[in-house]
């Protein structure tokens, strides 16, 4: 009887042990990774952390790796933090969780934003059921958004017949958003150009091949380091008196004329609630990848003021915020 009694006793000490464990564990704060391509945006790693303390967790460990625009840089920031231990890598941009993907298969990735297509670069088996590490949040439903964008900026500058298209060819994710915009602005009657900005020098050459063709209007590809450059982009448009069009309102905010997409640093506020799950215990393989379901249109009202623009009534209706 008294074996029995000892069998039972060992049995409880070594089932309770790792509970006791994991309790102790619990009781840090968390370590985890965040990745960008770009530098760091300071406004989605707070909406980050806010969203953490919403959750109960007042305090986390942050291991922040920024590649500024350097996408060679990736792959080792991403082994940077797998060597120290993280539970799980919040992504900032497509190229950031491509390198995170290929550094880890059993580290949980959150994409926190990203324009691109997760299944094209098989980063997961499907937005439902990503099936593997990774899943998250997108700021797009796809590359037809941008032609949504030229819609936009027809609808503005109704005499509109040329436009020049910004995007970094550093990120190869991006380029499937060439062929949406070609595709709509051929439906629309409008001739586009493509100039790149792959480094801020790249940047003022792509604002002068945009004067010498001259386009009239700008559109820019979402991209997480031309984000990093809002201000240096609205600065040069608005030397070149060139109406422009962005995919994050912040480029509005910044001065651009007009801005169509979701709110970023939401998406990464969401994104506390998936690291959360997982913490708790969810598999990212069963944490379906999120679209946003709303988009916003800012028009900067002062910008098109000083571009000596009116904008459509029509068009002013169905602003969600006028800059004035």
């Amino acid at each position: 009887m008294r074996l029995i009694g000892l069998a039972v006793f060992l049995a409880l000490s070594l089932t309770l042990a790792p509970l006791a464990a994991n309790a102790q564990e619990a009781g840090k704060p968390p370590r985890i990774g965040w990745l960008t391509s770009s530098v760091v945006h300071t406004d989605n790693v707070e909406a980050f952390r806010e969203g953490m303390r919403a959750l109960g967790y007042p305090d986390i460990t942050l291991e922040v790796r920024a590649a500024a625009g350097q996408m060679d840089r990736l792959p080792a920031l991403a082994a940077e933090l797998v060597g120290h231990n993280v539970q799980v890598i919040v992504t900032d941009g497509g190229p950031a969780a491509v390198a995170a993907k290929q550094t880890t298969a059993t580290i949980p990735i959150v994409i926190g934003a990203t324009a691109s297509d997760l299944v094209q670069l098989r980063l997961v088996a499907s937005l439902a059921r990503p099936g593997g590490n990774v899943t998250g949040f997108t700021i797009s439903t796809g590359p037809e958004l941008n032609g949504k964008r030229l819609e936009l900026l027809r609808e503005a500058l109704p005499s509109l017949n040329r436009v020049a298209i910004l995007w970094n060819p550093r990120n190869e994710a991006a380029r499937g958003a060439l062929d949406a915009i070609d595709t709509a602005a051929k439906r629309l009657g409008l001739h586009v150009g493509v100039v790149e900005g792959r480094d801020a020098q790249g940047i003022d050459r792509a604002f002068g091949s945009v004067a010498r063709s001259r386009a009239s209007a700008i559109l820019t590809v979402a991209d997480a380091f031309l984000w990093s450059q809002r201000a240096h982009i609205v600065s040069a448009a608005a030397r070149h008196r060139l109406p422009g069009i962005y995919p994050e309102v912040e480029f509005a905010e910044t001065g651009g004329l007009m801005a169509y997409g979701p709110n970023v640093s939401d998406n990464f506020r969401r994104a506390a609630g998936y690291v959360d799950k997982i913490l708790k215990g969810a598999s990212p393989s069963d944490l379906p990848v999120q679209q946003p379901t709303k988009f916003e249109l800012i028009i900067n009202l002062k910008t098109a003021k000083a571009l000596g623009l009116t904008i459509p009534q029509t068009l002013l209706l169905r602003a969600d915020q006028l800059i004035e």
